[in-house]
């Protein structure tokens, strides 16, 4: 049976970190999300457990003591971890920001809107990234598609 893959949510804010976690269970996206709230935590637990890998990392860049852009960059240059697509997930609106976060190797930049509805539809891309990771997934039973309602 094949099991399915976790999401990586990298916030150091606890609310923030809720509405996403209430935003995928609301986009039925059966992936459980591991929480962890600061870079290093989370780049020490990805390189000691590789085969524990999660399908995705969604990532704030402004945090203390490691930021989003110095995780990113390490975790782009580690031959076991460059694989994991890195979506960033920030209030961060400057274009700096976002040149920067795909240039280091993220594979998406959504922006935290403060509308609930917005900001859901900015995370139905993460569908796509679970999908690959979930079979279940290919059962149209399982989620809605974006022409549904």
């Amino acid at each position: 049976m094949q099991t399915v893959k976790p999401l990586l949510l990298i916030d150091d804010d606890y609310l923030d970190a809720a509405i996403t976690r209430r935003s995928l269970r609301q986009l039925r996206i059966q992936n459980p999300l591991i929480h962890k709230s600061n870079a290093e935590e989370a780049l020490a637990s990805l390189r000691t457990s590789p085969h524990d890998a999660p399908c995705i990392i969604l990532l704030d860049l402004n945090m203390p003591r490691m930021n989003g852009f110095e995780f990113l960059s390490c975790v782009k240059a580690d031959a076991g971890l460059i694989s994991i697509p890195v979506v960033v997930l920030t209030t961060s609106t400057a274009q700096e920001d976002v040149q920067a976060s795909l240039r280091l190797g993220a594979a998406e930049y959504i922006v935290k809107a403060v509308d609930a509805s917005t900001f859901m539809e900015s995370l139905r891309i993460l569908e796509r990234y679970c999908a690959c990771a979930n079979p279940a997934w290919n059962d149209p039973k399982m989620h809605r598609t974006h022409d549904q309602g």
